[in-house]
């Protein structure tokens, strides 16, 4: 799993081959960007609001923790952590710049793929709800919204997503 895809920008030139891989999320690099969301997501939400897994749970065994490369670069990241009958998508986050490119979007694919391969055929999340770029990335990517799960209770600031996974996905 894994593997190579090009990027095509608005100017009309496009990246060399961005590959997805998994990671240890303990690499500078990788706890960059979780910083840079973090920092994103304070902006926009109360502590009580944000859910966020410190590095110390996205190193345990049961995390897939992706990052997206161009060349040598991250540009993006994902995470899922799976349970007995689910997998939760976490921490994903692709900067400004390389936005509306669809690396988020392989980067989700890649990670339902993971699940797929461990037997588990559904995906949750949650997110925020001024995050209206990714609702409608999760939306278009056959996620509906559904009711808080887990140790998540209800709050008037999340959205809660759900996707029944069956089949490995290709990126297009």
């Amino acid at each position: 799993m894994g593997g190579r895809f090009a990027v095509h920008f608005s100017d009309g030139t496009y990246s060399s081959m961005i590959e997805i891989q998994q990671v240890d999320p303990k690499q500078a690099e990788v706890i960059d960007l979780i910083h840079q969301l973090d920092e994103y997501q304070e902006s926009m939400y109360p502590p009580e609001s944000n859910h966020l897994d410190p590095i110390d749970e996205l190193s345990k065994t049961n995390v897939i923790f992706l990052a997206a490369y161009d060349g040598t670069r991250i540009c993006g990241i994902g995470a899922v952590k799976i349970f007995y009958d689910y997998g939760e998508i976490k921490r994903m986050y692709v900067p400004e710049e390389y936005r509306g490119k669809g690396i988020g979007k392989d980067i989700i694919k890649e990670l339902e793929n993971r699940l797929i391969a461990r037997s588990v055929f559904a995906a949750r999340l949650e997110t925020g709800i001024h995050q209206h770029e990714a609702i409608a990335l999760y939306k278009k990517l056959g996620y509906s919204k559904t009711a808080p799960f887990g140790d998540y209770t209800k709050d008037p600031l999340s959205v809660f997503m759900e996707k029944k996974i069956d089949r490995i996905q290709t990126r297009d």
